[in-house]
């Protein structure tokens, strides 16, 4: 096996090794795609000030997001059906995070349930909810989530209505896959996926199966999912999941200051800005550039993270300097995961520290406490002149 020493080496792994619509699943974006590519590309545009002659022993990448300690400010985000990517998916990545001292988040949209993960790791993992019309399934839900020792609810809410993502229509995808003559075609060139896959009894979105009601069986669960996402959500329900969760909350989907400040007022103890990876409004500006603003407007009153596009350790030490307190990698987790599992989802965490440990000290800093703007080269008017 080659050497891993960047994302794009286990990006390649990844897609030989992954069934084509979870390989399209994680890799696309909704309509033209335009912000999903505008994530990455953004970052690009920040340039890095190179410092010398500075003592660069005894350094640290440590830090906090939420008052609780990790190895470096990243997080792995939450990702639906983690464990068609590879099987026992969520558990495996939960592991390796917990290994290397950084927060694991779990998706509602999880073949592993809030139970499986928590009976294979000890440190407490974060949970991702989505609102959906059924009250008593979400009451269940946060219950069996503080139950499992989940200490930070990551609420969305920027998926009321499901963004078009033509790549997943076009594949049929579902969990576990149908198998149609094209998807059959397929897996037969991912025999070790499908070996791991036949091996394990989570196949299905185990946090909704058999706890929804009406949902005991796969059958019935595609009409109870297409149907249950909230285009209700206001900000009076984001107030009453506020009460009902008496730990951290993070407020996921920011891309806009007057959202910052109601996010504020809500009381929540953190904000992700995001645009859900570029899957959801296609047109959005990207996270990066949406950053500086937000953080303008309430970054000393709330503690700021944000998502989306971040493939290195730079990316991270960019979004570290622009201000942010706290970064989450999605894609570039799952393309470790997908290609050679828990140890693949630690390769992406070592290689992302190593970037970021490297640069900094390039950038004449040895504490990742004392990264800031004075770091960075930004373009004029990078947030851009809009009217």
């Amino acid at each position: 096996m080659p050497a891993i020493t960047e994302i794009a080496d286990l990006k390649r792994l990844y897609k030989r090794r992954v069934p084509k619509m979870f390989y399209d699943y994680c890799e696309s974006g909704s309509w033209t795609e335009q912000t999903f590519r505008e994530n990455c590309s953004d970052y690009d545009q920040l340039r890095l000030r190179q410092r010398v002659a500075v003592d660069m022993t005894n350094r640290t990448t440590k830090g906090e997001m939420i008052g609780r300690e990790v190895a470096m400010p990243v997080a792995l985000a939450p990702v639906g059906m983690t464990g068609m990517q590879h099987a026992d998916g969520e558990i495996l990545a939960a592991k390796a995070a917990e290994k290397f001292g950084v927060p694991f988040t779990l998706s509602t949209m999880s073949i592993c349930s809030i139970e499986d993960v928590a009976d294979n790791t000890t440190a407490p993992f974060w949970f991702q909810l989505y609102v959906m019309r059924d009250a008593q399934f979400i009451d269940n839900l946060l219950s069996r989530a503080k139950d499992a020792g989940c200490d930070a609810m990551v609420l969305t809410l920027d998926l009321q209505i499901l963004g078009q993502r033509h790549k997943d229509i076009k594949n049929g995808l579902s969990a576990p896959p149908k198998l149609t003559p094209m998807v059959i075609a397929d897996l037969a060139t991912k025999w070790g996926w499908g070996m791991r896959m036949l091996q394990t009894h989570r196949r299905t979105f185990r946090n909704i199966v058999g706890h929804a009601q009406s949902v005991n069986d796969i059958s019935q669960l595609h009409s109870w999912t297409a149907e249950q996402f909230d285009p209700r959500l206001d900000w009076d329900t984001v107030k009453e999941y506020r009460k009902k969760w008496d730990r951290k909350m993070i407020l996921k989907g920011i891309l806009d200051v007057e959202d910052a400040k109601k996010a504020l007022d809500i009381g929540a103890d953190a904000i992700i800005v995001s645009n859900h990876g570029g899957r959801q409004l296609d047109g959005a500006l990207s996270s990066i550039r949406m950053l500086r603003p937000i953080l303008d407007a309430v970054g000393d009153k709330i503690e700021v993270h944000i998502d989306g596009g971040i493939r290195s350790g730079q990316d991270v030490l960019k979004a570290l300097a622009m201000g942010a307190k706290g970064t989450y990698i999605g894609r570039a987790f799952i393309y470790g995961l997908g290609a050679m599992g828990e140890q693949g989802v630690t390769e992406a965490l070592n290689v992302i520290h190593k970037e970021l440990d490297v640069s900094m000290a390039l950038c004449g800093e040895r504490d990742i406490a004392n990264l800031g703007a004075h770091n960075l080269l930004i373009p004029k008017a990078f947030e851009g002149e809009w009217h």
